[in-house]
């Protein structure tokens, strides 16, 4: 039997607002959009990347969850308090410099080296926390 993880999720708050940031300020590409019922089911992923894993741009609300429920999801979503998703890339530093370009601001860490690689952190407009990890040499050796 194989296993393969398809899809996270991310809870946000507007998926119209998710989609803008995902796709127009850090470069994913939609995954799946569509109405399914009460739920729009939106995902989005790595560019060429065709459903390896995909990202869930969740709001919160039924069927999923009861209203009161999703209330309290949504107040902890505003607080940065639910999500969290990290992405290995090749150029922490050139995308640090793009993503200045298009207008990102909610940089919780600029381009940090590290023992393991350099990393840097930013919040989407939600306040999900995006980690963005470039392997150094001590990560590319325990890996090998």
């Amino acid at each position: 039997m194989s296993m393969k993880l398809n899809v996270v999720s991310l809870k946000v708050l507007d998926q119209d607002e998710a989609l803008d940031f995902y796709v127009n300020k850090l470069g994913l590409e939609v995954g799946q959009d569509f109405q399914q019922g009460p739920v729009r089911w939106l995902t989005v992923r790595a560019p060429g990347d065709p459903g390896i894993v995909e990202i869930y741009l969740e709001k919160p609300g039924p069927p999923a969850q009861d209203e009161a429920t999703a209330e309290q999801l949504r107040e902890l979503i505003t607080k940065g308090a639910v999500g969290f998703v990290a992405f290995l890339i090749d150029d922490v530093r050139g995308l640090y410099e793009t993503l200045k370009e298009r207008g990102v601001t909610d940089f919780t860490q600029e381009p940090t080296e590290h023992f393991y690689g350099t990393d840097m952190g930013v919040r989407d407009p939600f306040g999900n926390a995006i980690r963005f990890l470039q392997h150094g040499k001590a990560a590319k050796e325990a890996t090998a």
